[in-house]
């Protein structure tokens, strides 16, 4: 191929002018459609509640369900002893729904305590409604206001794949992340609320390995004593409510949560982490502990270095934190992608302020549609391209964390920022 149609391809993807405000919306609709669509047959599909491959609608919130009622009971420690659990999934459903394991900390089983008050589908119901509406008003916040950019947010929002996804499993991926997200949002706002909000992440600590680093970086201690005190609450009180026992029982599963990831429990192609995206690759889980470790690493110093500066854009820092934690963790799943929803609208919102920087379009949206394709590539193709997409959006958003304006390069002027999205920015948002 000659050099200049290669050249000519290259610019295709990192400038992006084709990608205008009127296909921006145009996707975006279909999206918003298809999301509806799936919700809607997932629904009058199902006999019972039970879906066509034979499993409950909100897969995962059954182990929440049945924690609860467990734990209602008296039996609070039996929430971690599989069989137990076990039972109770299996006599609430009237077909064999298989073993959704309770693998989270006693704090989230005192938050998930009222689920079991309530029948099975309306608890869910509830569940995702309260849960997405935070969902929805964090990252609302974090699209920004200017230049219109927040009209047309709900259905950016809605039609975001990860939101679909955690729908699907009921997870509590719209609760982290509106926890991480609105943390982060009031970091300098109201760190003592921000902290609050960090510090409940005990609930999930995989979804809060990046905070240290910013927080110690950037020297923000009142949002580490009032975080470490939420922690420390949230503990004391699970402790006074459930006694040892359940405490005994997280600790002494903490195994089970290992073997279920180095063995396979969980298929890799589900997580976008760097050590599933090695074990896709036959790398065998000792590399995959080394290359996890060596990028974990990677993206905590790139994420000190943009907070050790004092002259980045406001809210470069949470971006930066977002994504690195999402590299950091080793259990990092599809649906936890709902998090990323903060450093992709982030970067959106700065692109609008001073223009698309090159590749920015590219990384804004692999980043919105990795949700949607990263399982099935990675399952069905052995394509683990969750890391690479993650990595390029941590790359990107500590770029724009530090820019500064200054003349318009060729980059940025022909970008098609002015004609495509600068001036219709409300249209796409």
């Amino acid at each position: 191929m000659p050099s200049s149609a290669f050249s000519r391809m290259i610019d295709l993807v990192r400038l992006m002018g084709w990608f205008d405000v009127e296909r921006a919306r145009m996707y975006r609709l279909i999206l918003s459609i298809v999301t509806l669509l799936v919700v809607f047959v997932m629904i009058v599909s199902s006999r019972h509640g039970i879906d066509l491959t034979g499993k409950p609608l909100g897969t995962d919130f059954l182990a929440f369900w049945s924690a609860s009622t467990l734990a209602l009971s008296g039996k609070a420690s039996a929430v971690y002893d599989l069989t137990q659990l076990y039972a109770v999934e299996r006599g609430s459903m009237p077909v064999d729904p298989g073993l959704s394991s309770f693998l989270y900390p006693p704090p989230f089983l005192l938050l998930c305590l009222p689920l079991g008050l309530a029948p099975y589908f309306i608890s869910l119901t509830i569940w995702l409604v309260t849960t997405g509406t935070a969902y929805w008003l964090v990252v609302r916040r974090w699209l920004g206001d200017h230049a219109g950019a927040v009209r047309g947010a709900t259905m950016t929002i809605l039609a975001y794949p990860a939101v679909i996804m955690n729908v699907g499993h009921g997870q509590n991926g719209f609760l982290t992340a509106a926890l991480l997200g609105g943390g982060l949002w009031l970091l300098d706002r109201r760190p003592l609320i921000a902290g609050a909000l960090l510090g409940a992440l005990i609930i999930k600590p995989q979804m809060a390995f990046a905070i240290p680093v910013l927080i110690f970086a950037s020297a923000r201690w009142r949002v580490m004593l009032s975080g470490s005190a939420m922690a420390l609450l949230l503990c004391i009180a699970s402790w006074f409510v459930f006694g040892t026992g359940a405490w005994n029982g997280f600790l002494s599963g903490s195994e089970t949560g290992r073997g279920i990831l180095e063995h396979g429990l969980v298929e890799p192609g589900k997580l976008v982490s760097v050590f599933a995206a090695v074990q896709i690759l036959h790398g065998g889980v000792a590399l995959g502990y080394v290359v996890q470790a060596a990028v974990a690493v990677g993206a905590a110093a790139l994420l000190a270095r943009v907070t050790w500066r004092r002259d980045i854009q406001r809210g470069g820092d949470a971006a930066v934190c977002v994504c690195a934690g999402a590299l950091i963790s080793p259990f990092f799943l599809d649906y936890d992608l709902t998090t990323t929803a903060i450093p992709l609208a982030w970067l959106f919102s700065e692109a609008l302020r001073r223009g698309f920087l090159s590749w920015e379009k590219a990384v804004l949206v692999a980043g919105y549609l990795l949700p949607l394709v990263t399982r099935d590539l990675a399952l069905h193709l052995g394509i683990p391209i969750g890391p690479l997409v993650l990595i390029a959006l941590l790359s990107a958003c500590a770029r724009a964390a530090i820019w500064k304006a200054g003349p318009v390069t060729p980059d940025r002027g022909s970008s098609g920022y002015d004609e495509n999205l600068g001036h219709h920015a409300t249209s796409v948002a």
